[in-house]
Formats: structure tokens, C-alpha cells, sequence
């Protein structure tokens, strides 16, 4: 008797969570968008009813919803500078349902984009991208690293055409948390290696009590259903923590940018007062 092949598992539930925001920011908050991005929701080709799943109510999330906007915004911007001043090399650590190279293919044709991930959440999204037209443009690399089995995201880089030679854009984007602080002070010191010009961003989640009164019931649960899902959040970090971890990796220069400022920069004076929750600040270093 034939058997039938167990289908390619899809990206966990943190990315889903996150694509699936990215669009219901599109479909329910008003004009203007901070970021359109329904690609991830496409890829995914959720349930009909989707929108009443209790993670993604749209009142209860709004704080959660704009954050996860915010920071991919953050990212647009950042890839645009650094490709204007002449960087052509993008890595994105934990790279999930990331979408500019299908979304900004006017930016992606001028960037070799390596995303790194897991074998087989990005076997799946490779055969969505198929599927769906997109297809895998030349310049847009698919690095399959196994973290679980310690295989290293630099070998994985350089055996598909990243040249360390030259400078980089590296991003890590919602994955500190679920990483104990001697493997970010790895990725940091494997990072600050690179080409002189080389440019880390990197997100990290404040403790609780760094975070606005308001927010703090909401980031419980958030740990709550990360552990209940199996990836509990491990790590968090004052600002001082991790540029301390940044210098001690070696790089020339290190910056702490709050959330509370990304919220200026893409939220004011909205109509509608929506507003990223607090919590998630981002390291910028550069070699």
C-alpha cells in the first residue's frame, strides 16, 4: 500500500500571527497604511472566517497589530537607506513571511535578499510562492538553516552566494525573545564581523516593567501563549543590556531606538488613534 507524503509543515504560529496582522491592519484600520501587505495573508489562504480567530479581534489587538506594522515599516525604510548609499546585500535572520521581495520588486531587483529560516517552513513558502505566480526571482535567496540541530546561519549564507567581503544589511526581527542571551551575544559577535559598512538591526522585547502600565496584561499573555505554544520567550533586555552585549561584540557603533519613537514617526496624528503597543525596541550597531 502506497503511503501519502505528510504535508510541508507551514510557518509557525508566530509568523502566521504576524502576516495575518500586517493584512487585518490593511482590511480594518483607516487610511493611511503604514505598510500594505496582504502577500502573507495570500500565502496563507486562511480560513474564510479568519478575522474572528480571538487573536485577531480587532479591538483587543490593535496595540499588537500596529507594533508588528511599525517595526516592518522600520525595516522598509532601513533597507531603502542602505540600499541609496550603495548596500546590495539584505539577510534577514528568521526571515518567516516576509514579503518585500514580492510586495517591492522595483527594491528587490536592486538587493541580493537572503532569508534564513527553517527547512521546511520555507520548503512550504517556496512552493506557495510558486503556486501563487510569484515564483523566486533571481536575486532572492532561500538560506534553510536547522537552528534545532545548531547548523550555522553564517555556512548557510556563504554556500549560497553572500560574500562577506562586502557590506551588509542584517536584520533579526521577533526572534531575540525566544533566544537565550548567549545565543544573541553569538549572532552578534558572528555579525559584527562582517564587511566594514555593515549594518545589524535587531529587535529585542524590554521586561515588563520597562513597558507602559497599560501594555503590561498584554504582554503576559503574550508570554503565556508563546509557552503554551512551545516557544516560550526566554530573553529580555534593558536598552543598556544590549548595547553593552553590541560593544562587547565588537561593533564600531551601536544606537537604541525606542519603540516609543517608531510610534511618533508612523503614528501621529492619525484619525483613528491607533498606536503600536510598547515593548519591542530595536538595537541598531554598524560595523
Amino acid at each position: 500500500m502506497t503511503s501519502t507524503p505528510a504535508p510541508t509543515p507551514a510557518p509557525d504560529n508566530t509568523a502566521e500571527r504576524c502576516a495575518l496582522w500586517r493584512a487585518m491592519h490593511v482590511q480594518v484600520d483607516a487610511a493611511p497604511h503604514v505598510l500594505t501587505d496582504e502577500v502573507g495573508l495570500r500565502l496563507l489562504a486562511p480560513a474564510p472566517d479568519w478575522r474572528e480567530r480571538p487573536d485577531m479581534e480587532p479591538t483587543a489587538t490593535r496595540g499588537f497589530r500596529a507594533a508588528m506594522v511599525s517595526r516592518a515599516r522600520f525595516i522598509e525604510d532601513l533597507v531603502e537607506q542602505q540600499s541609496a548609499r550603495g548596500v546590495d546585500q539584505y539577510v534577514i535572520l528568521g526571515a518567516g513571511l516576509d514579503t518585500l521581495a514580492q510586495r517591492r520588486p522595483e527594491l528587490a531587483a536592486r538587493l541580493d535578499i537572503y532569508e534564513v529560516d527553517q527547512p521546511a517552513p520555507q520548503s512550504w513558502k517556496r512552493a506557495r510562492l510558486e503556486a501563487l505566480g510569484y515564483g523566486i526571482p533571481p536575486r532572492l535567496h532561500l538560506v534553510p538553516v536547522d537552528f534545532e540541530a545548531r547548523e550555522s546561519w553564517w555556512d548557510g549564507l556563504t554556500a549560497t552566494g553572500f560574500d562577506p567581503r562586502r557590506p551588509a544589511l542584517v536584520v533579526s526581527t521577533g526572534v531575540a525573545m525566544y533566544l537565550t542571551r548567549e545565543a544573541t551575544a553569538a549572532t552578534l559577535a558572528q555579525t559584527a564581523k562582517l564587511a566594514p559598512g555593515s549594518t545589524l538591526a535587531l529587535s529585542f522585547i524590554l521586561p515588563a516593567d520597562l513597558l507602559d502600565a497599560t501594555d503590561r496584561p498584554g504582554m503576559e499573555t503574550s508570554k503565556q501563549g508563546a509557552s503554551a505554544a512551545g516557544t516560550p520567550f526566554r530573553s529580555f533586555y534593558t536598552p543598556e543590556d544590549i548595547l553593552t552585549l553590541a560593544h562587547e561584540a565588537g561593533f564600531a557603533t551601536t544606537h537604541h531606538v525606542p519603540g516609543t519613537q517608531l510610534a511618533t514617526r508612523y503614528f501621529s496624528a492619525r484619525p483613528d488613534a491607533l498606536r503600536p503597543s510598547s515593548g519591542e525596541d530595536f538595537l541598531l550597531a554598524t560595523t
